[in-house]
């Protein structure tokens, strides 16, 4: 995974974003990193219709919504060098121009099930370069990543993050594959679905050998997998009521436009009980090479 020189994280003033922001300065002060808060007004009309003297005042309002955040992020992690950055504009758009060399965003959630289709907490994790933390709520004490496992560069970049974390942290690690997708394998394999013995012997190899170097790399993280012959969805969802992060690669399948996110870590966006990071797999992950 490709290191950044800072943690950014978006505050709006919401219970919520104060959520991130905690969430940030603890992995600012883990990572030895500065933390960039993040604020960004918006004049609500059209450019036609702009008042100067309001937006003036709109963006008197957003600079004190942005050091309310600072303070905010001071007061968690004294130490940390805190900076805070004003844009205008749709805050999503703010973040990703804003993380162009993070090593983390973080950002805070709405309630469970009301997430907008324009939501930050959906956009940005589809379109940026780095892991995105979307906290739900603080920590709750069960002190444990789930990492969603399948075999792809996705699954295998969740996995390295997840790690990551859990040896920041001091958390445990449960690898969950849910391997019950038959929609997601090559042609060849659809045999397997019709021999559950088969399916767990195949399926839990791939699951072993994906976790295993990491296991190597962070020794002192204490990791579990576990195999569920369920979709994906389900595995994540029942292991997400036990954990504070869920950690999910994006796939990008279930969606008809490519820069949105794969139906799993939508839903898991939508209807999780904890927090969800979302992890793009790497060029060198993805066999890709980037133009120019």
């Amino acid at each position: 995974m490709s290191r950044g020189s800072y943690v950014l994280v978006g505050y709006d003033g919401t219970k919520q974003s104060a959520y991130a922001v905690g969430w940030a300065a603890t992995e600012a002060r883990l990572r030895r990193l500065p933390l960039t808060v993040v604020h960004s007004w918006r004049w609500p009309y059209p450019i036609s219709h702009i008042d100067y003297e309001g937006a003036a005042i709109v963006k008197r309002m957003g600079e004190h919504v942005l050091d309310h955040g600072v303070a905010l992020a001071e007061r968690s992690a004294p130490g940390v060098r805190i900076h805070g950055r004003l844009t205008d504009g749709p805050a999503y758009a703010a973040l990703l121009a804003a993380g162009d060399d993070a090593e983390v965003i973080v950002i805070g959630s709405h309630e469970q099930a009301r997430l907008p289709v324009a939501s930050t907490a959906l956009q940005l994790p589809a379109r940026a370069r780095c892991p995105v933390v979307v906290v739900r709520a603080p920590a709750t004490g069960h002190r444990r990543v789930v990492a969603g496992v399948d075999g792809s560069a996705g699954g295998d970049a969740a996995l390295d993050f997840a790690f990551e974390q859990a040896a920041l942290r001091g958390w445990s690690l449960l690898a969950v594959y849910g391997c019950w997708e038959p929609g997601a394998v090559p042609r060849e394999e659809l045999d397997m679905f019709h021999d559950d013995e088969k399916l767990k012997r195949v399926c839990g190899a791939r699951l072993e050998r994906a976790v295993a170097p990491y296991r190597v790399r962070h020794p002192q993280v204490d990791a579990w997998t576990s195999l569920v012959l369920d979709p994906p969805r389900e595995a994540l969802f029942d292991a997400a009521d036990n954990a504070d992060l869920v950690v999910v690669g994006n796939r990008g399948r279930g969606t008809v436009d490519p820069l949105l996110l794969g139906a799993t870590s939508s839903a898991l966006l939508q209807h999780a009980p904890c927090s969800v990071a979302i992890v793009q797999p790497t060029h060198a992950e993805t066999g890709e090479t980037r133009e120019g």
